[in-house]
């Protein structure tokens, strides 16, 4: 009996099983072969007779995953699969293409599973790690397989301790604007050419205290610091760690403010370098800004206020408005408080002041209670009804010699600025918030426009009620004038200055884990901190079966932290020789935060191979030079998601910057272009109860949308597993082939735009792949029907017209314009009663970065021999560029959005695909499916939505 399937669908037809069949058979030949690992010039990597090795460099690098246990839904990969095509592009363009990938494992999201199920956290990264690899290679990355690492590797977070010990053993030169050894810093005080902080001779001091001088001054120092506690989570957190509303960002978990002795690193002492070498790298504007407003640099004038317990000092960028502070407020924590409180309450004291206390110890010692319980962000929060409480001390304002009172509140933040304002609440809406609660005289110091009746005014105007005593005065003066008149006022009476602040902190580098890069520190019999030689790294964890913290209380505010390091006694305790003897020593029990894996590793892609140095300065030369004049150098093109524009990419450019002052590397910043790609989004679906339901099971009906036959609700967010909308590679490679699913997640629209993912759509791309599988191979005889004849004048004038306009798409990462255009020329080819070699074999070339499988099978049933890697991308012929042609407006819902330009002889199918291809377009289309395209020949097209 015969088998009817056979006749019904074709033995040699392109579809997911040939596509699995064809992609496996070629993921195996890259894994042997590794036509994708780039040449370095010298050193183990060095491949001096590869294709590509004298071509100009590029290094293309992704923001590496951190590896979970879930694997990778289809929102992941797309920056993966955008720089695979680009690299794969540019290889084929000539470039030597270094495209590495390595993974990011260290962190709490591991160490919280592995405290869970109790298993290491080694084997679950080992796991995870292995999970994404099978991905990755299943989705056709041609990473260089050279050049891969976890941070976890003893091998890897060696050189992040070693970096660690370069930092600590540093210390910032104003003077010469660069970061110097610390051993420089010794020598000039044993000279005397720079003087002891206190006065005394260098030789006077005690070794502690000279040790304690010099630690003073080093980038990384140990500081008794309010920081951000985390019970939940059993660690502190950065601030960039904290959500808006008080919590932590991994987990949810309520965080509370604390005083904990902490590492820190000194990232303040760049702030100007930072903002200012923004200039020199080709990033988006707006994560530019968002850097610049981290960093937070403003110009104004410090101010002391005299009390009895000495200057209480405030930074103000309204200096002209002095005149207008009608009392202080101080954090609650501010080192001044206990001693500016008197025993008892001065005379007509408003009871509003005191809080009802019998004396001002009792109320200070109440309000610090409340305030302690409470995050940064919920003290500073603008809806926040103002509480505070008099010390019961004044102060003089150094404008016009008046009391003012001292109070102190929770809005104020000791580790912000001075930890104290001077408040002006005719000038300011917070201050004015403050002095209704508490009953405060209001002077405005800057006239508002005639009319207003509101509160604080905030804008500009003359000075107005601004004299003292002895005759000076504002009155009358512009802002900037008076500001300089103030500035220069309390310079000349020694009672302030003008000056730069930042709202930049030092970086807090301690966490409170197991799961962490240890820190190369043991402690003396002093307890200061003493740094390990480098021939004692890496320092590695020890095995422990409890990674727990002490304190797993999400809401108890007052638990301890404890590191899980602190019970492995026989790890912390130990005997060495740092050069003086064998001593006993204790380690740091605190662990590096997961951002300093994260801090350098583009360095490390350069000679992961190198053993005596994080890179061959040749080799580091060679990969880190500008790619453009004037530019600071680093990475070609780097690719990731903008929720890193602070935290990452600011650390990563302090560790380069310290490096590049120590002359370990040649360029000034880490990454020279930045690229964010969007997000994809999904629709989700909620039934009656709200209660999520599996989005691919619901169906389509008269405009609803039902499942299990009753009526949803459809919105449209984020993909995830509580929403019940995670659709992953693996189902799209077994549904279609990784090459459709890469065609078609770069194929949705421009690659900085999120987009919606539409399961449905994806076929699309697959009919694309296999129109041209059908224009090379016959589908029932496996044969090829190219024939060798010339191509018509018609086709090879497209032909060279789509050469061009790909290559500049792809210059550009304009992928889903690339795609459109080769879907045009190879709908022309299917039209062709025989398919020219001429035309189809650069049409293969030009897709094989978008669909890298189905173009090597094609290309070696071509009759070529070797893989595309080390085949070069076509050119245009010019003599084919010259033709008609004719611009359309594109209007969407009749607002002119964009003008394409097309052959006169285009057909209409071509003219829409080629609108529809435009990135304004598509930006005015939001994803939407048109409802009608209509081209009128010659005159215009027109979107309906």
């Amino acid at each position: 009996m015969s088998d009817t399937r056979d006749e019904a669908v074709p033995q040699y037809r392109y579809d997911a099983a040939m596509a699995q069949r064809i992609e496996i058979k070629w993921q195996d030949k890259w894994e042997q072969a590794a036509p994708f690992n780039a040449s370095n010039p010298v050193g183990p990597l060095a491949a001096p007779n590869a294709p590509r090795a004298d071509g100009p460099k590029l290094f293309v690098m992704d923001m590496f995953p951190y590896p979970s246990g879930a694997g990778l839904h289809v929102g992941h990969p797309l920056g993966y699969v955008a720089t695979d095509c680009y690299a794969r592009y540019k290889r084929m363009a000539g470039y030597n293409v270094m495209h590495p990938m390595a993974y990011d494992a260290f962190g709490l999201p591991t160490e919280q599973y592995a405290i869970a199920t109790g298993e290491h956290p080694a084997k679950i990264t080992e796991a995870n790690i292995a999970t994404y690899r099978r991905q990755l290679r299943r989705l056709g990355m041609g990473y260089d397989t050279n050049r891969t690492f976890a941070t976890s590797d003893p091998r890897y977070f060696k050189w992040t301790q070693w970096i660690f010990l370069q930092i600590y053993n540093s210390w910032y030169d104003t003077e010469a604007d660069r970061a110097r050894p610390i051993g420089e810093l010794v020598s000039l005080f044993e000279s005397g050419a720079r003087p002891v902080p206190d006065g005394r001779d260098w030789a006077a001091l005690t070794d502690v205290e000279r040790r304690a001088v010099v630690d003073d001054h080093r980038l990384v120092y140990i500081k008794e610091a309010p920081v951000n506690w985390c019970p939940g989570l059993g660690t502190v957190l950065s601030s960039e760690e904290v959500t808006s509303d008080g919590r932590s960002e991994r987990g949810n978990f309520p965080v509370f403010t604390r005083t904990m002795r902490q590492w820190m690193m000194r990232i303040t002492a760049y702030a100007d370098r930072l903002a200012d070498d923004l200039d020199l790298v080709d990033w988006p504007e707006s994560t530019k800004q968002m850097q610049r407003n981290w960093i937070g640099r403003s110009t104004g004038a410090h101010v002391d206020f005299a009390t009895d317990a000495g200057p209480v000092r405030v930074f103000t960028t309204r200096p002209d408005t002095l005149f207008g502070a009608t009392y202080m407020v101080l954090a609650p924590e501010h080192e001044l408080v206990d001693r500016l409180t008197p025993q008892s309450w001065p005379a007509d004291v408003p009871e509003v002041w005191t809080g009802g206390y019998a004396t001002p110890a009792e109320a200070v010692a109440a309000y610090r209670a409340e305030a302690k319980f409470k995050s940064d962000v919920e003290r500073q929060a603008d809806a926040k009804e103002k509480t505070g409480v008099f010390t019961g001390a004044y102060a003089v304002n150094p404008a016009n010699g008046e009391s003012v009172p001292v109070f102190i509140a929770d809005y104020v933040l000791v580790g912000y600025g001075t930890g104290a304002i001077m408040a002006v609440p005719g000038q300011d809406e917070r201050d004015w918030a403050f002095a209704e609660a508490f009953s405060l005289p209001v002077i405005r110091t800057v006239e508002p426009p005639e009319g207003f009746d509101g509160g604080a005014y905030t804008g500009d105007g003359s000075a107005i009620n601004s004299t003292a005593p002895d005759g000076f005065s504002l009155n009358g003066m512009a802002v900037t004038e008076a500001k300089e008149a103030m500035i220069a006022r309390l310079t000349a009476q020694g009672s302030g200055e003008g000056t730069v602040t930042y709202r930049l902190r030092d970086w807090l580098f301690s966490r409170q884990r197991y799961w962490g890069e240890p820190f190369p520190i043991v402690y003396d019999e002093a307890g200061m901190p003493v740094p390990l030689p480098e021939s004692m790294l890496p320092v590695e964890l020890p095995d422990m079966d409890d990674f727990s913290p002490k304190t797993f209380a999400p809401d108890a505010a007052d638990t301890a932290p404890e590191s899980p390091l602190s019970r492995a006694v026989d790890w912390i305790d130990v005997e060495l020789d740092l050069g003086d003897g064998v001593r006993k020593y204790r380690r740091e029990t605190n662990t590096m935060p997961n951002w300093a894996g994260s801090s350098w590793y583009e360095l490390r892609y350069i000679d992961p191979q190198e053993d005596d140095r994080i890179a061959d300065p040749v080799n580091e030369r060679y990969w880190m030079a500008p790619a453009r004049p004037g530019g600071g150098g680093g990475v070609d093109l780097y690719v990731g998601g903008q929720e890193h524009a602070v935290l990452h990419l600011l650390y990563d450019r302090f560790w380069h910057k310290v490096l590049y002052d120590l002359g370990h590397v040649s360029s000034v910043e880490p990454f020279g272009k930045l690229f964010h790609q969007g997000m994809i989004e999904a629709y989700a679906y909620t039934d009656s109860r709200g209660v999520y339901v599996p989005a691919e099971e619901v169906e389509e009906v008269d405009g609803g949308y039902v499942w299990n036959g009753e009526p949803v609700t459809r919105e449209y967010g984020k993909m995830g597993k509580s929403q019940k909308n995670v659709v992953t590679p693996d189902q799209m490679c077994e549904r279609y082939g990784a090459d459709t699913f890469r065609l078609y997640e770069m194929s949705m629209g421009p690659l900085d735009v999120s987009r919606p993912w539409e399961t449905r759509a994806v076929v699309g791309s697959q009919r694309f792949l296999q129109r041209l599988w059908r224009n090379v191979v016959d589908e029932r005889t496996g044969e090829v029907t190219v024939v060798d004849e010339a191509a018509d004048e018609e086709t090879l004038r497209l032909l060279h017209r789509t050469i061009r306009d790909v290559r500049e798409d792809m210059d550009d990462l304009r992928m889903n314009t690339a795609i459109a255009k080769l879907i045009m020329l190879n709908n022309h080819v299917v039209g062709l009663e025989r398919v020219p070699r001429a035309v189809v074999e650069p049409l293969v070339l030009m897709t094989a970065p978008f669909a890298p499988h189905l173009a090597e099978e094609l290309w070696q049933r071509l009759g070529h021999d070797g893989m595309l890697a080390n085949v070069d991308f076509p050119e245009a012929d010019p003599a084919y560029l010259v033709v008609e042609t004719v611009t359309y407006p594109v209007q969407v819902n009749g607002k002119v959005r964009d003008r394409v330009e097309v052959a006169a002889e285009a057909s209409q199918e071509d003219v829409k695909a080629a609108a529809l291809a435009l990135e304004k377009v598509a930006n005015a289309l939001k994803g939407a499916e048109p409802r009608k395209v209509i081209v009128v020949p010659g005159r215009m097209v027109s979107i309906v939505v």
